[in-house]
């Protein structure tokens, strides 16, 4: 899947003033290399269960079929109990990514396969270097508070990158699944369970954002307040990310994205179109 059909233009321009501050990546990737990332390696093998074809294969087989969709070699992946739903990647060279037990509980199965495929396609679009340093800095304490209040400027430019980074990965999850699934997960975080939130309105909702939008451009007070309410907030809200799929969905961009990017509906597997059965899994592709 080529980067070019859903990576967002906000990414794109927040990531090159990000690449502006002056060897920021040199800086990042040495503190990466002197222990971060082997640091939570290391925890994560001594605290979280590691899923694979052995190991919970209901939920490790979602993976393999994103990975080469997205075209990344598998990260590691875990589960872990927490009771808020949530999922992140971790890690520049070696990568990892974690789901959460009551976000298992709480999402089908289509809609855990969108928030992998969301937490693929960060590794995908090569964001983990300052993907995984926002998350130090954002969870900082010990030596790593000294860090993060010295560098609270560059932390506030890492979250204003990763709020429009999330875009990105909202469309990669959107090619792999559906706008609709994405949504839903959407309403799912913002809401509750799917016996509360599965008749939400999407197109209201995202009328939310248009007003919000409205209060965020509008008297000097209420931009500094709104602004002040995101500037260390790592995703963004989920009525815009709404809006901004719906937008999507209907984009030349977006058709193409499907059509170049087949997908067998059974196994969920990257296809070629010449074909008339699914080689991995035999389903008909022309029924």
């Amino acid at each position: 899947m080529n980067l070019t059909e859903f990576t967002h233009p906000e990414d794109l321009d927040a990531l090159e003033v990000l690449n502006a501050i002056p060897i920021l990546p040199v800086v990042l990737k040495k503190a990466m290399d002197l222990g971060v990332e082997q640091l939570y390696f290391g925890l994560n093998k001594a605290s979280k269960i590691r899923l694979s074809e052995n190991q919970l294969p209901e939920l490790y087989n979602i993976l393999p079929p994103i990975c080469e969709q997205l075209e990344i070699p598998e990260p590691e992946f875990y589960l872990e109990m927490d009771p808020m739903p949530n999922a992140y990647a971790f890690g520049d060279t070696q990568t990892a990514i974690t789901i959460t037990s009551s976000l298992v509980e709480m999402m089908s199965h289509e809609e855990l396969r969108a928030v992998v495929a969301h937490e693929c396609a960060h590794i995908a679009c090569h964001h983990m270097l300052y993907h995984s340093l926002a998350q130090v800095l954002a969870n900082a304490s010990g030596m790593f508070e000294v860090l993060a209040t010295l560098a609270a400027p560059i932390n506030y430019a890492l979250m204003y990158w990763q709020r429009k980074s999330e875009l990105s990965c909202d469309r990669a999850a959107a090619l792999v699944t559906s706008p609709e699934t994405v949504m839903a997960v959407m309403a799912r975080f913002a809401g509750g369970p799917k016996s509360i939130t599965s008749k939400v309105n999407m197109l209201e909702w995202a009328k939310q954002a248009d007003e919000y939008e409205k209060i965020y451009n509008g008297s000097t007070w209420n931009k500094t307040l709104q602004r002040l309410a995101v500037i260390d907030q790592s995703h963004p809200f989920s009525a815009v990310r709404v809006r901004e799929i719906l937008k999507w969905k209907e984009s030349e961009q977006y058709r193409n994205a499907k059509n170049n990017n087949p997908a067998c509906p059974v196994c969920c597997r990257p296809i070629d179109k010449s074909w008339r059965f699914c080689k991995y899994c035999g389903h008909d592709l022309r029924r």
